[in-house]
């Protein structure tokens, strides 16, 4: 029996070297019962420009076929209106309190930020997305498995309730083997997906952009014969070179300088994004493939979670 396989992916930056690593080619190896989405909804729980909120989503539906995820059922979260009715019904089932306990929530609460109710409400919206589609386990990394758990608690309270409607989800640390890319200026973070963040590389940045950010990593100021090596604590910066350089399939054998690193480096990536920004230009002159993917994408999303969606309200009462 094939697992279904779940992702979403929020459109509030561009993709980079590091999304393409951790998420999208691990997604690429998984295609047989996938479900690939852009959770555009989710964008809009902070401030953001609507006209870059669409650009960010245009550019990331293009560059999911880009990648090869085509085999996939591709779909923008909006697109599939089941999402955010039975987020509604979730949100109806969870309390104030589980919801102001979730960390992104917390957090900004806690600085004295003005918080928008949907980044309140929004894990009622991600619980919504996995429940719709009856998977047996989510893989997730840690900063997403508070989420997930209050999806398992969601679902069995439901279920107790109003009746065995959803499939309750095991949490599954994920353990992919795929790369950890960090920020090259600030190696102890995540890539960001800012379009300002220096220390990311975009997945459409060209490859003198590629030399530039790459040269500008943050090294350290070893120079012995063993100073190209791993060791997160004391070296991240070189790590993460080195990490990068062998998720795409090279090898630091020889390399005994920051300088030839960093060459080695520049010429990996840029060999990885050669394909990807070559299709990309192609479905860019031809926007109606992208349109038609994800449409037959949203039809079938739509076919397959209309029916727990119908299952759910009439178990609640409507």
């Amino acid at each position: 029996m094939t697992t279904r396989t779940l992702s979403l992916l929020a459109p509030s930056g561009r993709l980079t070297l590091g999304s393409h690593l951790g998420a999208l080619r691990p997604m690429r190896e998984r295609q047989g019962d996938a479900f690939y989405g852009i959770a555009d909804l989710h964008a809009l729980t902070t401030d953001h420009d609507p006209r870059l909120l669409r650009a960010h989503t245009d550019e990331m539906a293009a560059l999911f076929l880009a990648v090869g995820l085509g085999d996939a059922t591709l779909f923008r979260q909006s697109h599939v209106p089941t999402h955010a009715q039975l987020a509604y019904l979730l949100e109806c089932v969870a309390t104030t309190g589980e919801l102001g306990r979730m960390i992104q929530y917390r957090e900004k609460s806690r600085a004295g930020e003005s918080t928008r109710a949907s980044l309140m409400t929004y894990p009622a919206l991600m619980a919504a997305d996995i429940l719709l589609y009856r998977t047996q386990s989510v893989p997730v990394g840690e900063d997403q498995k508070q989420h997930v758990e209050l999806t398992r608690d969601l679902a069995l309270r439901f279920n107790r309730r109003y009746g065995e409607v959803f499939v309750v989800p095991e949490v599954v640390t994920a353990s992919d083997g795929s790369a950890r890319v960090m920020d090259l200026l600030h190696p102890t973070r995540k890539m960001s997906k800012s379009a300002d963040a220096a220390g990311s590389i975009l997945l459409l940045d060209p490859p003198d952009v590629v030399r530039r950010k790459v040269a500008r990593a943050v090294t350290d100021s070893d120079v012995g014969p063993d100073a190209v090596r791993r060791d997160r604590e004391a070296k991240p910066g070189v790590t993460n070179l080195l990490a990068v350089l062998e998720a795409l399939g090279g090898s630091a054998d020889g390399l005994t300088t920051y300088g030839a690193l960093k060459r080695a480096v520049t010429d990996a990536v840029v060999a990885e994004l050669e394909p990807i920004q070559a299709r990309y230009a192609e479905l860019v002159r031809d926007p109606a493939q992208v349109a038609a993917a994800f449409g037959r994408g949203a039809e079938r999303a739509l076919a397959v979670t209309e029916p727990v969606l119908a299952a759910a309200t009439a178990a609640i009462g409507l």
